[in-house]
């Protein structure tokens, strides 16, 4: 199990599980940034969650 309080500054973990509810296998994504602010999403691959995490990025980086 994931914990997000393990996270450093710029450090991503991630897990690999089967969901019972939509019976196919889905990545847990946890991404800590530079500023401590947590990102978490669930999606069916690893490259579909850091996509998400860099779309993250990019709206955090124009809100500045």
């Amino acid at each position: 199990m994931l914990n997000p309080k393990n996270l450093g500054a710029g450090q991503e973990q991630y897990e690999k599980f089967r969901s019972s509810i939509m019976r196919k296998t889905a990545v847990q994504y946890d991404y800590r940034h530079t500023d401590g602010e947590l990102f978490s999403c669930v999606k069916p691959t690893l490259e579909a969650c850091r996509q998400a995490k860099e779309n993250w990025l990019r709206k955090k980086e124009a809100q500045q």
